[in-house]
């Protein structure tokens, strides 16, 4: 079967699904680098791993190649304005991204936000190439939880 889906009514199904808003993030060679990663999810708890799968176009897809390694982070609610930079909704680009919120680091070096409800710390372990995203596959070597409430996204909205 070869039908084509066009792209719209492919993001618009996607949109129906409400999914926590996740920024995945890697201290590139040129400062930290992040992007809105909604497609980052378990692939496993024995070993702990992850993947995101990143647009080619996405800048940050060189430094994790390149550092060998990422971490993904849930925001909190409250954190629209750091959802909207790392989603390209605001004039802040590449490493002023990070001038919102405050960020420290657990492992690799990668940048965790220090309000995420949830932070995982991978070392890049494989990369797949689908047409136009890399599928990153991380094993967690280190974890942050905090209290609060996440910050969710539905139908390209926060709720």
């Amino acid at each position: 079967m070869d039908q084509t889906i066009n792209p719209g009514d492919f993001w618009k199904t996607l949109g129906q699904r409400a999914i926590g808003a996740t920024i995945v993030t890697v201290d590139g060679a040129e400062g930290p680098a992040g992007f809105l990663g909604l497609s980052a999810t378990h692939i496993s708890a024995n070993p702990p791993m992850l993947l995101a799968s990143v647009d080619k176009r996405t800048s940050a897809l060189r430094d994790i190649q390149e550092r060998k390694h990422f971490a993904v982070n849930f925001l909190p609610k409250g954190a629209e304005a750091i959802a909207d930079a790392f989603g390209g909704k605001s004039d802040l680009k590449g490493a002023d991204r990070f001038s919102l919120g405050e960020w420290t680091t657990l492992e690799t070096g990668a940048p965790i936000h220090a309000g995420a409800l949830g932070a995982f710390d991978c070392v890049l372990e494989e990369t797949i190439e689908r047409d136009s995203v890399v599928i990153v596959i991380g094993r967690v070597v280190a974890t942050r939880t905090a209290d609060g409430e996440p910050l969710i996204m539905f139908r390209g909205a926060y709720l």
